[in-house]
């Protein structure tokens, strides 16, 4: 499972949390804009806009669960399963495998008009990495600086399905549009406390800080997950440095993180929040906490040759590193 987001407060951030049963040896990785990016089916990028994010390179080649490129546009693809359906070939289409398709848009793209372009002619085209990495059910969040927009995309049975996120989230089942209609029923929530509506023959009292968000999901599930990280960050504090708005959205990712030992998935394995990302899409500095340790780490993709032709990465700093003041 996982959960993504966006979030602006001066500067524009995104970034997700990436839930999953184990590792898959992920790292920072840029990719300079001379890197060729191949794809199965359509012709290489030999030039392209530079990208950071969080990939796993297989045969020298970025495998991104997100990225954000040099121009502000983000992408993230998040567990989609038993609704993703990739299909055959097409002709006339621009045939992109699913593993390739955040290289695809954040190579050629610097807007979401720009992407909309290119989603109107591609086919997400049904061809695995290799037998060993056979592709993932996913759908993505997309998001710009320019006009803070958000997109959610999806590509199911009956067709390929691009949607206006005006909540700047993302998790996993069921689709989109039923996750949005699910804030109905939360209408109710505030950060403020309640007013008594109960009956005005009762006085009822407001015993406890925080009724207003009586209520308020606090499950593993994905429907959970949607609803809390939207409450939080729709009502989350603007800071007025970079390290309060970073700050900031690691709560954000933080109030629906996965620990160890909740989330059963089988053979007595747990799905756990391997890491959380936040990418200043203005700046190009992505940081990062992970399970076991954190401390928010960074990389800025302004200090390296981005002109270069070789992928640069960068391990995570996985151990817990603990401030001693005395």
């Amino acid at each position: 499972m996982c959960t993504a987001a966006t979030y602006t407060a001066g500067d524009h951030y995104f970034g997700r949390n990436l839930d999953l049963e184990l590792s898959y040896g992920e790292k920072v990785t840029i990719t300079p804009r001379n890197f060729p990016l191949t794809f199965r089916k359509m012709p290489t990028l030999e030039h392209h806009y530079a990208l950071i994010g969080m990939a796993t390179t297989v045969d020298n080649y970025p495998l991104y669960f997100d990225a954000t490129n040099e121009k502000g546009l983000s992408m993230a693809g998040l567990n989609y399963p038993g609704n993703a359906d990739y299909k055959p070939y097409a002709e006339g289409k621009d045939n992109v495998s699913p593993f390739e398709f955040v290289s695809w848009i954040l190579g050629q793209c610097a807007t979401l008009a720009e992407a909309k372009v290119l989603l109107d002619k591609i086919n997400l085209v049904k061809i695995d990495f290799s037998e060993q990495l056979p592709l993932s059910p996913l759908h993505w969040l997309m998001a710009e600086t320019a006009s803070e927009k958000t997109l959610t995309i999806e590509c199911d049975r009956d067709g390929l399905h691009v949607y206006d996120n005006p909540v700047g989230v993302l998790t996993n089942n069921p689709q989109f549009d039923k996750q949005l209609f699910n804030l109905n029923n939360y209408q109710f929530l505030s950060p403020q406390q309640p007013e008594n509506k109960f009956s005005q023959d009762l006085e009822l009292d407001n015993y406890s800080r925080g009724l207003g968000t009586r209520g308020l999901p606090g499950g593993m599930d994905s429907m959970s997950r949607f609803v809390k990280v939207a409450f939080t960050k729709l009502n989350a504090p603007k800071g007025e440095t970079e390290n309060e708005n970073v700050g900031n959205f690691f709560h954000i990712l933080h109030s629906v993180e996965q620990q160890k030992n909740l989330d059963g998935v089988e053979n007595n394995q747990f799905e756990f929040t391997i890491y959380s990302s936040c990418v200043n899409a203005d700046r190009g500095i992505y940081y990062y906490t992970t399970y076991d340790n954190n401390q928010i780490n960074a990389v800025d993709m302004h200090k390296v040759d981005l002109d270069g032709r070789e992928l640069i990465d960068y391990d995570l700093a996985n151990e817990q590193n603990i401030n001693w003041q005395n």
